[in-house]
């Protein structure tokens, strides 16, 4: 049986337990559970390291119990949070649960025996706040509670009581966990340890068995930056939200350092393989190698290889490799996605049903070079580029055989200045 812990340790992926978590996995088949907060309608990559936590979990042979926290949802957990949280309307929050379950059930398998998916609503909706009170609200005090640091650094700016009795939610979750399916193990990140510590001890304070929680560090990149999102947002392992493709490029222009926490985290490959790849890598970083297969085997494991090959072709076209038949075969979500940024001209569509000439197309036409001067120096340098094919005739007229899609035409001056020309 591999050892979980260990596992975690090399991968990067651990930060602390309760003391005898270890030797409690090593000595026999054990369950574990870690909760999810649907206030999103997708996972995001930061707390998609929790998946992969279950992942691991599973094949160190234990059984993985991942929790939708459809009550907990409705209270907001404070941890990590500096103001209080807007609460979601009942309707959202059904939505997101259900897509997060789904998207739970695309990578852990969940089937009732080898692994369980529940819903703490389930046990939460028949229980009123009198019953709540009595049976778990006595066992914990308020002392203890807010010793807690998610409530200590909320103490100036303020809680509310609903955030202040999140941790008494979840460790009924625990306790609940516990007492109907055995479980013994909570998982989490780090700013989830005051959470999972209310739980272990509420079971033993109501007489429970011997419980354990283990947690993973929060993953940032080297430069301080909060990892998971970029200028444009978070990003979502929906492809809907975050396209395949920006997820590609994302690792792929991960730095050296974060290339290589990223692929023992966000990879199964084994540990001899990303160390030699890590030491490869080393000695010609400028062939980015540890990004690429970053970038391969991350986006194939979120979404599937498919995604990865029309990545490396977008990628291709960005690096002016690309030929024109590839601009083509590339849907107009993606299209739009890799030119974002990229100066855009509107033309009316007939324009390109008259033969216009390739330097009044550039000048007159779109504005993309400033004279018609500027045009024939630049097509006598050899230096564009009509939809990735270098432009030798400067008599050449541009027609509608040119709009890719029926509507773009994709312009380059050079390696790097590209123009898009939307025909409309």
């Amino acid at each position: 049986m591999m050892n979980f812990i260990e596992e975690l340790k090399w991968r990067g992926l651990f930060y602390d337990m309760i003391p005898g978590t270890e030797a409690h996995l090593t000595s026999g088949k054990r369950k574990g559970y870690i909760g999810f907060d649907p206030t999103a309608v997708s996972l995001g990559i930061g707390n998609f390291v929790q998946v992969i936590l279950l992942i691991h979990l599973q094949k160190a042979g234990h059984i993985p119990y991942a929790l939708v926290g459809g009550a907990t949802g409705m209270i907001g957990d404070p941890s990590g949070k500096s103001a209080e949280r807007n609460l979601l309307n009942e309707d959202t929050l059904n939505a997101n649960v259900e897509a997060q379950r789904k998207q739970l059930e695309n990578y852990i398998d969940l089937d009732g025996k080898a692994g369980h998916l529940v819903n703490n609503y389930d046990w939460f909706k028949e229980m009123n706040v009198l019953h709540f009170l009595r049976d778990v609200g006595k066992h914990l005090t308020v002392n203890y509670m807010l010793a807690k640091d998610s409530v200590k650094s909320r103490m100036e700016t303020g809680l509310s009581f609903t955030e202040f009795s999140y941790q008494l939610i979840q460790g009924y979750d625990f306790y609940h966990l516990n007492k109907e399916h055995g479980v013994t193990l909570q998982l989490g990140g780090s700013d989830q340890w005051g959470n999972l510590v209310a739980g272990s001890e509420l079971i033993r304070r109501k007489g429970g068995g011997e419980v354990f929680a283990a947690t993973t560090p929060l993953v940032t990149k080297s430069d301080g930056g909060k990892f998971g999102k970029t200028e444009s947002g978070n990003l979502f392992i929906d492809p809907k939200l975050t396209s395949p493709y920006k997820l590609y490029q994302f690792w792929l222009n991960a730095s050296d350092e974060d290339a290589a926490n990223f692929i023992k985290i966000f990879t199964f490959l084994g540990k001899e393989e990303i160390e030699s790849l890590i030491e490869e890598h080393q000695k010609a970083p400028h062939a980015r190698m540890l990004q690429n297969k970053l970038a391969e085997e991350a986006t194939a494991f979120i979404h599937n290889q498919e995604a990865v090959d029309s990545s490396k072709s977008a990628s291709r076209i960005l690096f002016g490799k690309a030929a024109k038949d590839e601009l083509a075969a590339i849907d107009e979500k993606m299209f739009l996605e890799i030119f974002e940024g990229v100066p855009q001209f509107k033309v009316d569509k007939n324009v390109m049903t008259s033969n216009v000439s390739i330097v009044d197309f550039l000048t007159e036409t779109t504005g993309i070079l400033n004279s018609k001067g500027d045009a024939r120096r630049a097509l006598k340098e050899n230096s564009i580029s009509i939809n990735k094919e270098k432009v030798t005739d400067t008599e050449m007229e541009m027609t509608h055989n040119h709009l890719i899609n029926n509507k773009y035409v994709l312009a380059q001056r050079g390696k790097k200045n590209y123009f898009l020309v939307i025909a409309e």
